[in-house]
């Protein structure tokens, strides 16, 4: 191959002088060692490098590393055995897997593993430049965050109105404290909740208590675009891209360079475009629609949500494996606000008060909500979630009379709960989940019964059940190891 150390003036994510990482490359190739060390150590890092697996494993026990470029294909003593031994013995240091044969299934088993990139073989130095610099800014993210004062759990938007992580539910606190932890670091933050859990102010958290704090947090709802306009909000374009690209214009992901991008519905987000985004994980270079060359090298901090099951969404072939696991470094998952019961009193006061601060120009203290209201409270399905209880506390803040409590017939009453609901044959809890997440447990739950009456209609054979369910076989075996069923079920029943 070319000399892959040509320095390229483009790479821009190199740290200052004095900020250096100590950095180990392993790997049997003599000059590629010598290659990334000419490199790192012009930027001002410190350089180790071990030619075999075992003297890397001697080091890695012995010293503490921030960032550890190890080969694959060591042999007798491979590089994921010395990821293994490194993150043993310093679970914050980074590791980056090199290889000259990359693929899907390799990076996702390394990524899995605990790795922190993937670098196939060969890269270029500015490659390599690019991706220590996003290495060296996580390093110095985890040691101000051992530094960091604990977050409020009351904190203010990008308007300067406060935002309420209120809640004494277990499940909630969790997620909260995942969030502080995670926010003064670098990592990737997948957030999964149903619509109205508050995962978009979660992200705006993790930003304004992060080092980037000072930068943007630009989001981007996946599902709110067309496919072709999404790419071009995300990635930008070159004039003449495209009818009515008159000006060249920068995309989000340059926009939110230095800063957070927040990937609101990701699962939306179609596969092509998956890849490309991608690419940008990997590398941090930004290629605009139309250009012919890299376009900008991209610090960015990733923060996703979905309403899905994200696990689901790959297994049905929705998002991509491999983005997901790098997406996925910090998962955090919000609880729909009918399993936060305890948590409701808390959010109506809050709510109230601050939308009667809002709505009040009189001074005069906001009413009171009775024991009864906070029950009938509680004993609503809130398929809105958090958002949903806000909207009808601001409600009744509005038309509210200020001199008497806040009774329950005072609030607003969208659909009657009160009534038996209309059969439909189907699992209640499944009607009252988010939309999507109703629709794919909708589809499983139907699949399963189907599969359970068809397989005692076939009497277990499974070339007449194929017959009678009108499809192949494979097809067949696939639905029925999907849900569990033997092959040789007799009488549907699932293992």
């Amino acid at each position: 191959m070319t000399d892959p150390f040509l320095s390229d003036s483009r790479a821009t994510a190199v740290p200052d002088k004095g900020t250096g990482l100590r950095i180990l490359v392993a790997d049997d190739d003599r000059t590629l060692r010598e290659g990334c060390a000419s490199v790192l150590q012009m930027d001002g890092h410190n350089l180790v490098t071990a030619g075999r697996g075992e003297e890397a494993l001697d080091l890695v026990r012995r010293r503490k590393f921030d960032l550890i470029l190890a080969d694959v294909g060591m042999a007798p003593i491979s590089g994921m055995e010395v990821l293994k031994a490194a993150l043993d013995t310093h679970k914050d240091t980074i590791v980056v897997m090199m290889t000259g044969n990359p693929s899907v299934a390799s990076s996702i088993e390394a990524l899995r593993a605990g790795a922190w990139d993937y670098l196939p073989k060969p890269f270029s130095a500015s490659h390599l430049q690019v991706l220590v610099g996003r290495a060296a800014h996580a390093v110095h993210a985890g040691r101000d965050s051992r530094e960091q004062i604990k977050p409020s759990l009351v904190t203010q938007n990008g308007a300067g109105e406060p935002m309420a992580l209120l809640g004494v539910s277990p499940s909630f606190k969790k997620a909260v404290e995942l969030a502080q932890k995670v926010a003064a670091t670098d990592a990737s933050v997948m957030i999964s909740g149903e619509s109205g859990t508050g995962k978009e102010m979660i992200a705006q958290f993790i930003h304004r208590h992060s080092r980037r704090t000072s930068r943007k947090l630009v989001p981007l709802n996946c599902a709110a675009l067309p496919d072709n306009l999404l790419e071009s909000e995300m990635f930008g374009y070159r004039k003449g891209a495209f009818t009515g690209a008159d000006r060249d214009k920068a995309g989000l992901l340059e926009v939110a360079n230095g800063g957070t991008l927040f990937l609101d519905e990701l699962t939306e987000m179609t596969m092509p475009l998956q890849a490309k985004l991608l690419r940008v994980l990997q590398d941090g270079v930004v290629r605009r629609l139309g250009s012919e060359t890299q376009d900008a090298v991209v610090d960015v901090r990733f923060i996703s949500a979905t309403n899905r099951d994200p696990q689901d969404a790959v297994q049905q072939g929705i998002l991509r494996e491999d983005l997901f696991y790098r997406l996925r470094v910090v998962p955090i998952k919000l609880p729909p606000l009918r399993q936060r019961l305890e948590d409701i009193p808390l959010l109506a006061d809050f709510f109230l008060k601050r939308s009667w601060e809002r709505h009040r120009a009189s001074g005069a203290p906001a009413p009171t909500l009775t024991a009864d209201t906070i029950t009938f409270l509680q004993s609503r399905p809130w398929r809105g979630n958090v958002r949903e209880l806000q909207n009808v506390i601001e409600h009744v803040a509005v038309i509210a009379d200020a001199s008497r409590p806040i009774e329950p017939d005072d609030i607003p009453i969208y659909d009657e709960i009160g009534a038996p609901p209309a059969d439909t044959g189907l699992p209640s809890a499944i009607m009252n989940e988010a939309f999507h997440l109703a629709k794919d447990n909708l589809i499983s739950h139907f699949e399963k019964e189907y599969l359970g009456r068809l397989t005692t209609r076939a009497g277990g054979n499974m070339s007449k059940a194929a017959r009678l369910a009108g499809i192949d076989r494979t097809t067949l075996y696939r639905l029925m190891e999907k849900h569990g069923f033997r092959r040789d079920a007799l009488s549907g029943s699932a293992d």
